[in-house]
């Protein structure tokens, strides 16, 4: 479901009952893990996410996002209206309202967790940033969309990016203050500087800043007849201008693609 500095969510589905789940949140690099105690609309729900940094506390977050519809079967809306947060150290799961703000997100919107602070990528031109507690407030992004979906936002050298993607270029913005909104223009790079000749022709992309420099990394998705696809990983490197080819993902590959860096120290409290 989610990854968060080392950290993975998944979801169970019991043996005993199919309606019923768990979520388990787990270190592959220590084998170690934790059971998270669903809640009644857990089975229903496919946003969820995680929030932990090491850095902080050895106690996790998980965030349930519930649509309207499934508090109310009559509400056809897809917009957010209640947040639960589960805390590792309190144990259990607090509730609450969006209040007024129209929170829309998708299943795969991208999030960013620092800072005590879980923000994620919405339509309507929003970043929602939420903080441990579930109180809501959205940011305004600094230009419209160009297409649909939701923007790419990632998290390096401790501030929150977001990248647009345009007809023809992508333009790298920095939150410079989330209480004031303001933005700043960092990078413009073209597509043909991203994906040079022979990747022009991929349909989709997903950017991805590294969390310690300069460098963008791009997931880019191929379309064939068949509804095959084929995914390639590149990087490219904004102070040399320099692109690479770095994987071949292969066919089928589906979003979304999680960041996943190994945790190595015993730092999941209560882990088993």
């Amino acid at each position: 479901m989610d990854s968060c500095n080392g950290l993975l969510l998944c979801r169970c589905w019991k043996s005993t009952d199919g309606k019923m789940i768990d979520y388990v949140v787990c270190n592959p690099a220590t084998e170690k893990w934790v059971v998270v105690p669903a809640t009644n609309w857990s089975s229903k729900l496919w946003a969820i996410r995680l929030g932990f940094d090491p850095a902080v506390s050895s106690h996790f977050h998980v965030f349930e996002f519930v649509d309207a519809f499934v508090l109310d079967a009559a509400d056809r809306r897809r917009h957010i209206k209640v947040v639960g947060v589960y805390s590792s150290k309190a144990g259990v799961w607090t509730h609450e309202s969006t209040g007024n703000h129209l929170v829309d997100i998708c299943i795969f919107s991208p999030s960013v967790f620092f800072g005590g602070v879980m923000y994620l990528s919405s339509y309507n031109d929003l970043v929602i940033a939420l903080d441990m507690e579930g109180k809501c407030k959205v940011i305004r992004t600094p230009a419209p969309r160009d297409g649909c979906g939701a923007y790419d936002i990632s998290q390096s050298q401790g501030r929150l990016y977001l990248a647009n993607h345009g007809d023809s270029e992508v333009s790298i913005w920095a939150l410079d203050d989330s209480s004031t909104g303001n933005w700043t223009l960092k990078n413009k790079v073209s597509h043909l500087q991203l994906f040079e000749k022979e990747y022009l022709s991929m349909h989709d992309y997903n950017v991805i800043i590294h969390p310690e420099d300069n460098g963008i990394i791009v997931l880019c998705t191929q379309l064939h007849i068949g509804g095959q696809s084929l995914t390639k990983v590149l990087s490219y490197n904004v102070d040399s201008r320099e692109q690479h080819f770095m994987t071949d993902l292969g066919w089928y590959c589906r979003i979304p693609y999680l960041s996943y860096v190994p945790l190595f120290s015993e730092s999941l409290a209560d882990a088993h």
